[in-house]
């Protein structure tokens, strides 16, 4: 029966593949056998709730292998239908690769290999440390493991070592990673890329390493799960030996990795593994398998922490309406309580971030996060110490110098739920980020993601640390929202946007040196994305529009403009993703066609073009000076960009 069980999950996978003539099937084949003991033994998760906040992760890091996944959600009860599997990569239920929020029950948008394992080391911390916050004795609150399964090719991408050395770091024990290790990836044998030894490897990053040789043995690799299990002061890699493809003529090869077997194989598969039933259809034995050991299990799991739940509520009242309070995940930030915070009149926005993360901090206690190795320079820095294996209540996290792995753990942490996170580095390395920020646009999830040191102005570290493109390359990703705020006033408007989004990740990009706060910058300006921070007096002659510390270099260029008979309005633009959702009616008053337009940053000039044909920008990479003979030799001084402006006006 449980041999039909597994075979039910290769054979959803052949045929929605086939159907699909798009997929990989070499890892549902090799795979099922593993999936199928840790979902009826293991894995705690409700079909009627998917989102039960105690529920076990299953994260699918090998997003190629999504049918398998796809299978064994709809034998489990999920809702997803036999339609939807023969809709598998058109429009619908079921897309190539795992995405969260589209499709239900999926942990998150896996597919860009390490970043799954990645989120999943995130999700660990996460219930580590709520755990730690919430649990009582006889009160396990918070008690569940993050499952992984992924492939050869994930452990190979840098973002998952990073992210393995840290989980090994941090001893996060709740975090198992079952291992397809089939030795084939898509270019043929992993031998001809790879020959490193798993076991010393993880076992010096701090990991409980065991090796199953039999991908079929199912005792094997239920007794592998429950040694994982039992071992609560390190992650565990369970490495399991299986073949690419099984029961297929192609068995072992990377012919099967990334391409349908077609059906004269599917036959030969069917005929392999004595399976003598027609395309997409599962026997009602199968069914019931599944209901009993997936599903029912699942319900009574939860059902049980339910119960448990509402003792908690009565024995331990502030607690749980503490533990209701960051579910709900709903923070409020009153920018009145923070004057104190932003009261300096010529601060570095990175100091200021500085100082309203750390009141926020102390409002609350669900926010999390840390840098790179950078705090004391990106001053985004979590509170009550260093999270670690001794204290877990910690709010700081010191990721290493570790930015991939960073911003994928960061969403993990996010995904989990409990938690507002944060991250911090310097501006240059969002490079290094961008494939987990943009996954975080992907799945709607509110992530933080704040980047000092955000310009040529960071001087003696040229053009190695001084970003130029990476601004215009953030603001082409779709739902994420960047803020350059220009000072301590819309700093603060940054974070309150931050902190109160729901489905959008804000980058929050920050200055290294001082800039003065200005009288007009607010928070009911930057919710709109753009608006006027010094007005014309009459008669509008032209427009400064800028972002960041250019902000203030434009007020001082109209002072000098005004002096030349030219009346001209200055707007910041700290956000052109708010700024596009506002009507066409505000965007023409701040930005009237009819006007001349300069806009000015210290930055590709690339991103203006959408408002204006003249940019004051920097198209050529920066250069190692002190900050004033930069900025003189690249031009940002008030009388040359005066200058510039007066001929565009003339």
């Amino acid at each position: 029966m449980e041999q039909k069980a597994i075979n039910a999950i290769r054979f959803l996978g052949v045929d929605a593949i086939n159907k699909a003539n798009s997929g990989h099937p070499g890892i549902v084949l090799g795979s099922a056998p593993m999936a199928f003991k840790l979902f009826t033994e293991h894995l705690n998760i409700d079909i009627k709730n998917p989102k039960w906040m105690n529920r076990d992760r299953f994260i699918l890091s090998a997003g190629h292998g999504s049918m398998l996944l796809y299978a064994l959600y709809h034998l489990s009860g999920f809702s997803i239908s036999i339609d939807d599997l023969k809709d598998f990569r058109q429009p619908g239920k079921t897309p190539g690769h795992p995405e969260y929020g589209h499709t239900v029950a999926v942990e998150t948008t896996s597919g860009p290999l390490g970043q799954g394992i990645s989120n999943a080391v995130g999700m660990a911390l996460a219930e580590t440390h709520l755990s730690a916050r919430f649990n009582k004795e006889n009160f396990p609150i918070v008690d569940h493991y993050t499952y992984v399964l992924c492939g050869d090719g994930d452990l190979q991408e840098g973002v998952a070592l990073e992210s393995i050395s840290l989980a090994g770091h941090l001893g996060l024990g709740k975090l198992i990673v079952l291992f397809d290790s089939n030795d084939i990836q898509l270019d043929g044998k992993v031998s001809n890329t790879y020959s490193e030894n798993h076991k010393p490897k993880f076992e010096s990053m701090g990991w409980q390493y065991i090796r199953v040789s039999d991908g079929n043995d199912l005792n094997q690799i239920n007794k592998a799960i429950k040694k994982a299990k039992a071992e609560s002061s390190k992650p565990t890699l369970i490495e399991v030996k299986t073949t690419i493809g099984f029961g297929t003529s192609l068995a072992g090869t990377s012919k099967v990795h990334g391409a349908p077997i077609g059906e004269a194989e599917a036959k030969v598969l069917r005929k392999n593994l004595d399976w003598p039933y027609e395309p997409f259809f599962i026997p009602q034995e199968v069914y019931a398998l599944y209901r009993k050991k997936v599903a029912l299990r699942g319900q009574r799991a939860s059902k049980k922490w339910k119960l448990l739940l509402a003792e908690y509520s009565k024995t331990y009242p502030n607690e749980f309406a503490l533990y209701e309070s960051f579910v709900k995940n709903e923070i409020h930030v009153n920018v009145e309580d923070f004057q104190s915070e932003i009261s300096a009149s010529n601060d570095a926005t990175r100091n200021s971030s500085g100082k309203i993360l750390n009141k926020l901090s102390a409002q609350n206690l669900n926010l999390i996060g840390g840098s790179a190795d950078l705090t004391a320079s990106t001053k985004a820095k979590g509170a009550d110490g260093d999270f670690s294996k001794e204290n877990r209540l910690g709010r700081n996290i010191n990721f290493g110098v570790r930015e991939h792995a960073m911003g994928a753990i960061v969403n993990g942490m996010v995904l989990h739920g409990g938690l507002k996170v944060f991250s911090g580095a310097f501006f240059v390395f969002s490079d290094y980020m961008k494939p987990a920020i943009r996954l975080a646009a992907i799945m709607n999830i509110p992530s933080i993601f704040v980047f000092s040191h955000d310009s040529i102005a960071v001087g003696e570290d040229g053009p190695t640390h001084q970003p130029i493109e990476q601004l215009v390359g953030l603001r082409a990703i779709p739902n994420l929202n960047v803020i350059r705020p220009a000072d301590a006033n819309e700093t603060l408007a940054a974070w309150k946007i931050a902190i109160e989004s729901k489905n959008t990740p804000t980058v929050i990009i920050l200055t290294r040196q001082n800039v003065v706060k200005q009288n007009m910058t607010s928070y009911e300006g930057l919710i709109k994305g753009a608006y006027v921070v010094s007005s014309e007096k009459n008669k509008l002659d032209g427009i400064l529009l800028s972002s960041g510390s250019e902000v203030g270099l434009a007020i001082e260029v109209q002072s000098i403009l005004r002096e030349q008979g030219k009346d001209v309005r200055v707007v910041s633009m700290p956000s052109s993703f708010l700024f596009e959702k506002q009507t066409l009616k505000y965007q023409k008053e701040i930005l009237p066609r009819s006007a001349k337009i300069l806009a000015i940053e210290m930055a590709s000039s690339l991103s203006w073009y959408k408002y204006t044909s003249h940019v004051f920008g920097i198209d050529k990479f920066g250069i190692s000076a002190p900050l004033d003979q930069a900025l003189e030799l690249y031009g940002f001084t008030k009388e040359n960009i005066a200058d510039y402006f007066l001929k565009i006006l003339s």
